[in-house]
């Protein structure tokens, strides 16, 4: 079986997206800032924390989503990103964007989170069962039965923190290239360098799985022969 590489898209703003769009209001009424509800937050304000959380929670736990599989931990870690931003509100700077600092939060989490699986074994990053794994050398590598998207996380483990990131952020999730340097804390200029490494770097990884996938279908074959 030949596997494509899946292709990357070049997307534009992800902030003004459906999924996060303050100005997607069905009411009419005039739209509140998250500059202006993060204010509010501040000064006590709960509800305005609340109208943040609906209007960005659904792409956090899309985004944790693509870093890992499991859909319960990425609803908990969303929970835990957003109380650690209202933790940290008076740390916030009401000169940047509220979104970026948020998703900021959010990948931290979920890369301390896969730091903890890891140590664990690297198999149990991609389980869909929150209880630990210990891979069986007798059973056949699972990988042959993972679908697509499960095939491009477990390439993507492969590829570097911080050029996973970028990655993911830029061509997965859609985010423009000045909306992965406000996350990540870097300048422009680095996120393209990084962008151009990590397609580099996921499509040989991709062809090295592909190439490895191949020659295992022809030693079985071989062996049928025999």
């Amino acid at each position: 079986m030949t596997v494509k590489t899946p292709q990357m898209s070049e997307s534009d703003s992800v902030f003004n997206s459906s999924d996060v769009d303050p100005g997607s209001n069905q009411t009419g009424l005039p739209v509140v800032s998250d500059a202006r509800l993060v204010d509010e937050a501040r000064r006590g304000d709960t509800d305005a924390f609340g109208q943040l959380v609906l209007r960005y929670e659904r792409r956090v736990v899309r985004v944790i989503r693509r870093f890992m599989p499991d859909d319960q931990m990425a609803q908990d870690l969303t929970q835990e990103a957003f109380l650690r931003a209202f933790e940290r509100l008076e740390q916030f700077d009401p000169s940047r964007r509220f979104g970026p600092w948020l998703f900021r939060i959010a990948v931290n989490l979920t890369y301390d989170h896969l730091r903890r699986v890891k140590r664990r074994g690297k198999w149990a990053l991609f389980s869909e069962s929150a209880q630990e794994r210990t891979p069986d050398p007798a059973t056949a590598d699972p990988r042959l039965h993972l679908d697509l998207s499960q095939e491009v996380q477990m390439v993507m483990a492969d590829v570097p923190e911080a050029y996973r990131t970028v990655l993911i952020l830029r061509d997965l999730e859609g985010f423009s290239t000045s909306e992965v340097a406000a996350v990540t804390e870097r300048s422009e200029a680095t996120i393209r360098w990084r962008l151009a490494e990590a397609r580099r770097m996921f499509r040989e990884a991709w062809e090295r799985r592909e190439r490895s996938f191949e020659d295992r279908q022809t030693d079985e074959s071989s062996a049928d022969e025999r």
